[in-house]
């Protein structure tokens, strides 16, 4: 999607929310394509974030652009979101959180 705006986060959201009832707790969301973002964007990754970390999972942003980038950090959401450069990089980094989940229950 071009654009992560107030046109399509209300779609995003409810498709966000249909994957986690399903039972998702691992997203990742690569916004590559995306040239702008504004804040029901940034909600819709933020509530991203809120439902892969209320089913102990995990969620990554990645293919982040500069513009989008420097407003996650004005926003101070590099605070709380994973963000990783490769699309790549973010499905390793879901199978290492995984991994360490997996280990902890064994301890």
């Amino acid at each position: 999607m071009e654009n992560l705006n107030s046109s399509v986060s209300p779609e995003l959201k409810a498709e966000l929310v249909l994957l986690n009832k399903k039972g998702e707790k691992n997203l990742v969301i690569d916004i590559n394509q995306t040239k702008y973002c504004d804040s029901s964007g940034l909600s819709a990754i933020l509530l991203a974030n809120r439902l892969c970390r209320d089913s102990e999972g995990t969620f990554v942003l990645t293919g982040v652009n500069e513009q989008i980038q420097k407003l996650i950090e004005i926003s101070q959401l590099d605070r709380v979101l994973h963000i990783t450069p490769t699309l790549s990089e973010a499905v390793d980094f879901v199978y290492m959180e995984e991994i360490e989940r997996n280990l902890g229950e064994v301890e």
